[in-house]
């Protein structure tokens, strides 16, 4: 079973591939949703508590003040992120192991700090979808609650998406439309064997 690392900068674009490589029928593991997952649960809540007790909220963490806490302590993040990495990283291997037992012949994990937790040793083949920086800055400007700030914090957390373009084993370039990028995707399976 072939294990694919799909990851790429905010607003790039790799939501958008993770879906197309859902619909085109593999098992995607979206790291993203995980950590909603988690936060929405008890479990997540007692993970948190200890070192944001006030962002928890009926016994689930409430993200926006999660946010306002990192923004005040840039220290406080790592901290969170090596307890959610953590859990997200278990649920990542029984996932692919059950993939594996179901008899896929290939599974996507939706990651994106792939690179920056150093997790593509874990992968058999890293897929990064990029685009141009002004195309990445326009779509990720465009979202609800996104401001220069949060956007310029997200980014400073991110490789630079050429960092991330020269660990990949596979760039996909997303400047056009989604039915492009789901050709480009296709091809690119279809050159593993999927």
């Amino acid at each position: 079973m072939l294990i694919i690392g799909l990851t790429g900068s905010i607003a790039m674009g790799k939501s958008e591939a993770a879906k197309i490589l859902a619909k085109y029928g593999l098992p995607l593991f979206d790291s993203d949703a995980e950590v909603h997952q988690l936060y929405d649960s008890e479990r997540g809540a007692a993970l948190i508590a200890p070192l944001v007790p006030h962002a928890i909220v009926e016994k689930k963490v409430n993200r926006e003040i999660i946010t306002k806490a990192v923004v005040a302590d840039k220290a406080l993040l790592n901290k969170l992120e090596l307890i959610v990495h953590g859990e997200i990283r278990q649920r990542r291997q029984n996932f692919i192991a059950e993939a594996r037992q179901q008899g896929a012949k290939a599974v996507v994990v939706d990651i994106p700090l792939l690179f920056e937790t150093n997790a593509q040793k874990e992968f058999d083949k890293t897929l990064v979808i990029s685009s141009l920086a002004s195309t990445q800055k326009a779509r990720a400007l465009a979202r609800p609650q996104m401001t220069q700030e949060r956007l310029s914090m997200i980014l400073d957390r991110q490789l630079p998406d050429d960092e991330k373009r020269r660990l990949a084993d596979v760039v996909i370039e997303n400047n056009g439309s989604i039915a492009e990028l789901k050709h480009k995707l296709i091809e690119q399976m279809k050159k593993w064997g999927i």
